[in-house]
């Protein structure tokens, strides 16, 4: 099932108040979001209206399971999987942003519903910069691409989250029972910062250290100068030395 919505301050908070009366498996997207924000409360430029901006609403159980937080980790690899088919080569930074040229072009979010202890449903957010015009890129505060760039032609938005929903939902019920080690390596093969010396923002707290590995359940190995050895679940990768 599909909800479209002419304009909307954003598709995750629709979603999230209107969850009783959304089904399982429910898209609901617009061309033009007024007030996205991605991780860590960061806000998400609207670049125009011939760009992504969706949620995907899913009730696989009434009780939040462990794999539910790597769900954002299978739609980068999924969206990774689109780009590749255009002739694009992706990069992911952990845990989710997806690049290319080491420049940001989609985002997630996932953000869960609970009442009273039952799991309403979960809220899988994103946004992929398909059309934008260079001088909008000027506007985002990170370094940031689109794929009409990338490719030099227009991209039809309709195709590219058909292609994406296909994708989405061919391995999604495999993905709830096997978890983050079902997409391990195809995540695995688009990171370059392992081995490589990180800075890595968790709230207000920065942590440097060496990236060591990707974990089986996606989290991220640090290893600092002492040797200390921490697992991140949650963060924001700010710097990296090659």
């Amino acid at each position: 099932m599909e909800i479209y919505l002419e304009q909307v301050d954003s598709t995750n908070k629709w979603a999230k108040e209107h969850i009783e009366n959304i089904s399982d498996r429910t898209l609901v997207y617009t061309y033009c979001q007024t007030a996205g924000r991605g991780r860590l409360d960061r806000k998400w430029v609207f670049a125009g209206k011939d760009n992504i901006f969706a949620t995907i609403v899913l009730k696989p159980s009434a009780v939040m399971k462990p794999v539910y937080s790597n769900l954002t980790q299978y739609l980068s690899t999924v969206i990774a999987d689109v780009m590749e088919e255009y002739g694009v080569l992706p990069e992911i930074k952990w845990p989710n942003d997806v690049l290319i040229n080491s420049k940001k072009i989609a985002g997630i979010l996932a953000e869960g519903v609970v009442e009273k202890e039952e799991l309403k449903g979960l809220v899988l957010g994103f946004g992929v910069n398909l059309n934008i015009k260079k001088e909008i890129l000027e506007k985002i505060n990170q370094p940031a691409t689109a794929l009409n760039l990338e490719l030099g032609r227009d991209i039809d938005k309709e195709e590219f989250l058909s292609r994406l929903l296909d994708k989405f939902y061919l391995r999604y019920d495999r993905f709830i029972e096997e978890g983050f080690s079902l997409i391990k390596n195809d995540y695995l093969r688009r990171v370059s910062f392992l081995n490589q010396e990180i800075k890595v923002r968790v709230f207000d707290k920065e942590i440097s250290g060496t990236a060591k590995e990707i974990t089986d359940e996606g989290a991220l190995l640090l290893a600092d100068n002492q040797g200390s050895e921490q697992i991140l679940t949650i963060g924001d990768i700010i710097e990296r030395k090659k």
